[in-house]
């Protein structure tokens, strides 16, 4: 593999473009208009510095600036995929968004590309179908800040040629993964079916009044030696991620999205990445 599509270019989008670009590949960010580009072009300037803040091996040596040199943007879809060994889809959390994208992307992208869903929490079977080359497809899962939280899981389906899997699993290797070979499909993969309960559960004792994220977060904190709490992980995660997911959840996880839409996500407050969500950013721990 040597030329890579990043589709979507949000917080996590923009992180899985960089790292792979970082680490030599040229890559391509696909976005739905000019004004997501140019804040996509943003992410990657902050990126470069937070490779440099956080002394990843390389970035101060002009390996941050080289990334961004290697990383083009674009928002036609045709283009952007035109010469893409592999296409990594990073598009919001949404089963009908995820399909059309696919849909589409079967029609421009040549026979030859692999696509790869990052979804956090869907199948790869739910979105087989709409590839039209469900064995050059599965799932390639990142965790966020994927420069230190290094960890890709890769999960394919029945239908998924094992050679494309272990080809996958070597370029995850190539940009400084730890592949982590999951077995079968499985809704939340390992990280999530971990993560998501412990967020849900947070998102209960707020939405039922029990505590304020402050006291909830601190106590988890300081009873654990854990270095986040569960809505210091929302704010990293992005809050739009963390509606779309909970939207679709139990009574108190629609609660709890209807808390977000309302009192952050319509005030623009999206979490580290606009600067302000439960908590504002820059902060002091």
């Amino acid at each position: 593999m040597k030329n890579i599509t990043v589709l979507g270019t949000g917080v996590l989008g923009s992180q899985i473009a960089f790292q792979t670009a970082f680490h030599g590949f040229e890559v391509v960010a696909y976005d739905i208009d000019q004004p997501a580009l140019d804040r996509a072009a943003e992410r990657f300037r902050g990126l470069a510095a937070r490779y440099v803040a956080d002394a990843v091996d390389g970035a101060s040596d002009g390996g941050a600036d080289a990334a961004i040199d290697r990383i083009r943007l674009s928002s036609d879809l045709a283009d952007a995929v035109a010469t893409a060994d592999l296409v990594i889809e990073a598009v919001p959390e949404s089963l009908d968004l995820k399909q059309g994208i696919y849909r589409t992307l079967a029609e421009v992208a040549p026979a030859t590309t692999i696509f790869a869903t990052n979804s956090s929490t869907l199948l790869p079977s739910d979105l087989a179908d709409s590839t039209g080359r469900p064995d050059r497809f599965l799932a390639l899962h990142f965790a966020n800040e994927i420069w230190s939280h290094n960890t890709a899981e890769v999960m394919g389906t029945p239908a998924t040629d094992p050679s494309v899997y272990a080809e996958v699993v070597e370029f995850a290797r190539a940009i400084g993964m730890v592949p982590i070979e999951i077995k079968k499909e499985k809704a939340g993969y390992l990280l999530n079916s971990l993560l998501v309960p412990f967020l849900q559960a947070g998102a209960e004792l707020l939405v039922d009044g029990i505590a304020d994220p402050e006291a909830i977060d601190a106590t988890w904190r300081i009873g654990t030696g854990a270095p986040k709490g569960p809505f210091e992980i929302y704010d990293i995660v992005g809050l739009t991620t963390a509606y779309n997911i909970s939207r679709m959840g139990g009574e108190k996880q629609q609660r709890f999205a209807e808390l977000l839409k309302e009192q952050y996500i319509d005030k623009g407050k999206l979490g580290v990445a606009t600067g302000e969500g439960f908590y504002t950013y820059p902060r002091e721990n």
